[in-house]
């Protein structure tokens, strides 16, 4: 399985910061849906019928065990029950 390097941890750590920040921006109404649209699609966030739908990006298509119940978890964690 593919082991993240110092230098993979602090990309992803900085991407999700910045991503963090343009969410936090358009829930305070700094940004607008229109301003806001191409940061959210570049980051897998895609505006479904009912609700927003955040695509999972598993670098080289690998996950330990551990990462998938996390991710199971976090799935039915924030589940609304629309599928």
């Amino acid at each position: 399985m593919y082991k993240y390097s110092d230098f993979d941890t602090a990309t992803v750590r900085a991407r999700v910061a910045q991503f963090r920040g343009q969410v936090e921006r358009r829930l305070n109404g700094s940004l607008t849906e229109e301003e806001f649209r191409p940061l959210r699609l570049m980051n897998g966030l895609y505006l479904q019928l009912h609700a927003y739908m955040l695509r999972v990006a598993i670098p080289y298509g690998t996950l330990s065990a551990a990462q998938m119940r996390q991710l199971a978890y976090i799935a039915d964690r924030w589940d609304k029950g629309y599928g």
